[in-house]
């Protein structure tokens, strides 16, 4: 299988893990990230136009072809940094590869928690899908007739492909939450706080999950504080 990659920067490796929005959503913070660290940053296939194999159908498949790909580069004590579905893909992973030396989960999905469900994002409007993403979604509206048939096509396929990985709208694993007392590696889960798809309570229990697992609020960001909160995301991380 042919995976996209894009690899910048120097020092300790790590592994960047996009959200539902495909990878340009992380591709400004990479770019951040790559000042101090060496950043791998794959698409999953199926995002952004790339293939998926037939048989890729799971987040569970997306961790065994990260953790593949850490063996095959020989890469060890790698930092994982998952925004939403990419947080899923990384719990995975660090339960699958003792090549993960630390763990950064943002605004992570994947487990089943009562009384917080998960906002069901498949039939949102743009605009809908901005005031439940971003602190600030004024700042980041986009006119729907301004993009291209390309871009268009891009986000029908990302979509399409976080509906296959997500198991449809749950975007949830219901064991994955009692799996996730296996993770052993140092564990930061950082949440915006005006996340309207998935609540900071949500984060909190996430984080509980977690042995010795910290977890931090970010205050005028959202769903998706690499692109809203990229610098105070970052200093989150580094401390």
């Amino acid at each position: 299988m042919n995976l996209t990659i894009d690899e910048q920067g120097d020092g300790k490796p790590t592994l960047l893990l996009h959200g539902g929005a495909g990878p340009q959503s992380v591709a400004g913070f990479a770019r951040l990230l790559a000042g101090r660290a060496r950043v791998i940053t794959p698409t999953h296939p199926g995002f952004g136009g790339t293939e998926r194999p037939d048989w890729l159908t799971t987040v569970a498949g997306l961790a065994d072809v990260y953790a593949r790909l850490l063996d095959e580069r020989d890469l060890r004590e790698v930092a994982v940094i998952g925004n939403s579905i990419g947080g899923w893909i990384a719990a995975e992973l660090a339960l699958r590869s003792p090549r993960v030396g630390n763990l950064v989960l943002v605004n992570a999905v994947g487990i089943v928690v009562d009384g917080e469900p998960i906002a069901d994002v498949s039939q949102l409007s743009m605009d809908e899908l901005a005031k439940l993403s971003y602190h600030d979604p004024e700042k980041f509206r986009v006119d729907p007739e301004s993009l291209s048939p390309e871009q268009k096509l891009g986000m029908a396929a990302n979509r399409a492909a976080l509906a296959v990985y997500g198991n449809g709208t749950a975007m949830t694993d219901p064991t994955l939450k009692e799996r996730l007392a296996g993770i052993t590696q140092p564990t930061l889960v950082v949440w915006g706080e005006s996340d309207g798809i998935v609540t900071p309570g949500y984060g909190r229990a996430l984080a509980a999950a977690i042995p010795g697992a910290r977890f931090q609020l970010l205050t005028g960001a959202g769903h998706v504080p690499q692109i809203e909160a990229p610098e105070r995301l970052l200093e989150a991380i580094a401390t």
